[in-house]
């Protein structure tokens, strides 16, 4: 097995190993960071070692899919959390606070507002009803073959969003962290990826993220420790340097400077809170706990991680204005306010370099480039199991593919993922990174989270309804931001947005609710009554873990 792993491994950076020239070029512009390379390569290494080890127990679709079912709260709460924290939780909330103040304080806030519905109305419906995928949920009661097909298709959009953006940002990270070539970084992080998912499946991916969660919470605390004593760990004394020297003075202790209206603030907030309980691979990591009581501290856990994080984000945003902020150092040409060396982003890491010199920066490098490898990781596995679980194994096959065949597929899918998201790197080199994780968001806020919620809680919805309703919610919330600003005047060239707002959440998830409501109250088919009838045996199993009559007999 190891062998196979290896030389997979050297066949998929093969490739990027014929870059090398263009990375010599490039470490001319970028001296090589060689604390964060040799901390990457110790990274690397031990990771592999995982993915062998759980190469060895990933032997059934349960093994792949959901680690057998057999990771703890505590555990699952860890890689959640390591799920969640991406490098755009590091680097760019770190910088919109630096640039913002309080701002990037209540964007963060926006993103752990997610939490309570999820711990409150999802988690232990989730794991109560769901096997492998939230499509599980969305189709206990409904069609399987339509609306498995729908939920796959919105599924798979989110994950391509949000699995480009990640790559983009692994690739320019790298290129400024370590002085590799951008193609070549892309070839790495899809290489491992696909490592990390084809053999180890959710075991190795879990760890990967357990041990990434940890780093980032470590690497972040120190960084903010050792920020913290340059002003005698007083948060009145950060503050009211951070205001002396800060261009909006006070301003930055007040919000309304980061969003253009407050619609567009509504509607951004609305995407984050209800797109983190659309996000089919944070919904996957649910399925992997023993139980519903499990499920429930999964999320109780990964939110006491996250807010602290966020907090400790807080700090380093507000430390960075003071200690990176007024050292020439990190500007280039040596001119205070002028543009930040690396750009905006890269003020967590300059920060780490001030506090804790070389050492600190190239650990911090090598946590940065493992949040990337765990999500897109997660991501993959999300995409994978959407393809072969749902799209193969239950619409093609019709639940008659055997679990050897659906393990292949899903190997294959992880794989092909990977390629893609490797070109798709390349193509949107240059693309916002921040826009597609918000529409992201937006996606899985207007296509996957309506339908899902309706599914466990009302009775009344069809499968006529949910189908409708989900692609209405897809096709509206990818419509609205073809027509924004960000891609209809940015990208295309046009003169004048025809939608006025960035973001869709507050347009295209009503019109998904709507729509399935309408569309299931007007379904009076044989096969509608019958899907109503059956919503009581649906709630038992989702309270209980049983269907009705299991439950009677327990």
């Amino acid at each position: 097995m190891l062998a196979r792993l290896n030389v997979l491994l050297l066949g998929l950076l093969a490739p990027a190993l014929a870059f090398a020239g263009d990375a010599i070029s490039a470490t001319e512009k970028q001296p090589l960071n060689l604390h964060a390379i040799g901390m990457f390569v110790v990274f690397v290494g031990m990771t592999l070692g995982i993915t062998k080890w759980a190469a060895g127990r990933t032997k059934s679709a349960a093994d792949f899919y959901t680690a057998g079912g057999g990771i703890t709260g505590f555990q699952n709460g860890l890689a959640i959390a390591g799920d969640y924290m991406s490098a755009a939780t590091l680097l760019g909330l770190t910088a919109m606070v630096y640039a913002k103040g309080v701002d990037g304080y209540i964007y963060m806030i926006a993103f752990f507002a997610g939490w309570p519905i999820i711990l409150f109305l999802m988690a232990e419906r989730l794991r109560n009803l769901g096997k492998f995928t939230f499509a599980d949920i969305t189709s206990y009661r409904l069609n399987q073959s339509k609306v498995r097909t729908m939920a796959a298709v919105s599924s798979l959009t989110v994950v391509c969003f949000y699995l480009v953006a990640q790559m983009v940002g692994a690739g320019q990270l790298i290129k400024l962290l370590f002085g590799l070539d951008y193609t070549i970084a892309l070839f790495v992080v899809g290489a491992l990826m696909m490592v990390y998912v084809t053999f180890g499946g959710m075991v190795a991916t879990t760890w990967v993220q357990i041990i990434k969660a940890c780093m980032l919470l470590a690497g972040g605390t120190l960084v903010m420790i050792l920020a913290m004593s340059q002003f005698g760990f007083s948060f009145e004394n950060l503050m009211t340097k951070a205001i002396s020297v800060h261009s909006l003075g006070e301003k930055i202790l007040f919000p309304g400077s980061l969003l253009p209206d407050p619609v567009t603030a509504l509607s951004l907030g609305l995407g984050l809170m209800f797109g983190t309980a659309g996000l089919p691979h944070i919904l996957m990591r649910f399925f992997t706990v023993t139980n519903a009581k499990e499920a429930r501290k999964s999320v109780l856990y990964a939110s006491g991680f996250v807010a602290y994080f966020f907090n400790v984000i807080l700090l380093m945003g507000f430390a960075a204005i003071i200690i990176v902020g007024q050292n020439p150092e990190f500007f280039e040409g040596g001119n205070i306010g002028g543009k930040i060396i690396g750009g905006g982003n890269m003020v967590a890491m300059h920060l780490a370099k001030a506090v804790g010199g070389n050492l600190l920066l190239g650990f911090l490098s090598a946590v940065a480039f493992a949040t990337i490898l765990a999500v897109v990781s997660g991501l993959a596995l999300a995409g994978a199991a959407s393809i072969s679980h749902d799209i193969y194994a239950r619409v093609l096959r019709k639940g008659k593919a055997t679990e050897t065949e659906e393990l292949r597929v899903s190997k294959l899918s992880s794989i092909g993922l990977g390629i893609v998201a490797i070109i798709l790197g390349i193509a949107f080199e240059k693309m916002n990174v921040a826009f597609m994780v918000a529409l992201a968001f937006g996606i899985a806020a207007s296509a996957n989270f309506p339908v899902l919620i309706l599914s466990m809680y009302w009775k009344g919805l069809t499968t006529r309804g949910a189908v409708v309703g989900g692609y209405s919610g897809l096709v509206a919330a990818v419509l609205f931001v073809l027509l924004s600003k960000s891609v209809w005047v940015t990208v295309l060239g046009n003169a004048q947005a025809l939608f006025p707002y960035d973001q869709p959440a507050l347009f295209s998830m009503p019109l998904a609710f709507l729509v399935t409501i309408i569309i299931s109250k007007l379904d009076n088919s044989a096969e509608a009554q019958a899907e109503r009838a059956q919503f009581d045996d649906q709630y038992v199993r989702a309270q209980t873990g049983f269907g009705a009559a299991e439950a009677s007999a327990h």
